[in-house]
């Protein structure tokens, strides 16, 4: 099976558009096109079904993707391991992560493993509400949930805890609650519910139904910024609360325990550059593990 008609194949399913696939390739629309169509007359099968909106892959092409995944990343693998030598990792590598996880310990952690590799490229990108590792939006993604369906390898990070905070500044102009009715006197800040991407972002809904009035913000550091200019009280992470001068723990009896996952593409091993970046995560967070949970 040729391979430039296999490569074709995943960038039209990971771009869902012949002209986008081409862009990505560096190929114009009707080599890219006819590619695809020796590759589907080699096999007899339609592996996409061309719609006007786009193409999508027909249940053939579904079976024949991850063969296709699985040459390509041995392929990566092969092209690594002789370009460089075996103490060199080169090229560039993808991490997707929750963007309070990202901002409050990834960042400054990555850009340590990119010190020590000047070769090595490091992209750091907050995890969006759907993403694709098959389709390499990432290489690595930390997830909140485990995933339920898909071809990955899932891992259990870490468990980390959240608490409720507010402001120094804050409590020196309104008491603190002592009880969670308390709470009604006070302004929360929380998040945007249709806006979260995953079941473990329902922790603010704990505190939300006891507000005397709401603040509500997409983001974590949005949140967490909110709380620390003294506009509320609200669940803040305690690796990153910790972190930020002027924001006292409250409540200390409210806790909520979360998790999160690391996921991989099972064939990803094989990329050097991949296995580093997936075992520092995963020593770093060993390493950091009472900075996660504090208060246990």
């Amino acid at each position: 099976m040729d391979w430039d008609h296999l490569r074709i194949l995943l960038a039209v399913a990971r771009h869902g558009q012949l002209l986008a696939a081409a862009r990505r390739l560096g190929l114009n629309h009707s080599t890219v096109a006819r590619r695809l169509d020796a590759l589907e007359a080699a096999l007899c099968v339609a592996l996409f079904d061309r719609r006007p909106t786009g193409c999508v892959l027909t249940q053939a092409g579904e079976r024949l993707l991850p063969v296709a995944e699985k040459m390509e990343f041995e392929l990566l693998g092969v092209a690594e391991a002789i370009r460089r030598e075996e103490d060199d990792v080169s090229g560039a590598v993808r991490i997707g992560a929750p963007d309070g996880l990202g901002n409050y310990f990834l960042a400054a952690e990555l850009g340590q493993l990119a010190w020590r590799h000047p070769n090595l490229v490091v992209e750091l990108v907050p995890l969006p509400r759907a993403f694709s590792l098959s389709r390499r939006e990432a290489d690595l993604a930390i997830a909140l949930d485990r995933p339920a369906e898909g071809r990955l390898t899932v891992s259990r990070l870490i468990d980390y805890s959240l608490s409720i905070y507010a402001a120094q500044a804050y409590l020196e102009r309104h008491a603190a609650p002592s009880t969670v009715e308390q709470i009604r006197d006070h302004a929360v800040v929380t998040g945007v519910e249709d806006l979260a991407y995953a079941s473990a972002l329902d922790y603010s809904v704990a505190l939300e139904r006891h507000a005397g009035r709401t603040f509500r913000c997409a983001s974590v550091m949005g949140q967490m910024e909110a709380v620390r200019a003294g506009a509320g009280i609200g669940v803040l992470h305690d690796f990153a609360a910790r972190s930020v001068e002027g924001l006292v723990r409250i409540l200390p009896s409210m806790r909520f325990n979360r998790s999160y996952f690391l996921l991989s593409h099972p064939d990803a091993a094989a990329i050097r550059r991949i296995a580093v970046l997936r075992d520092f995560v995963i020593r770093r967070f060993k390493e950091e593990r009472r900075r996660f949970a504090p208060h246990d």
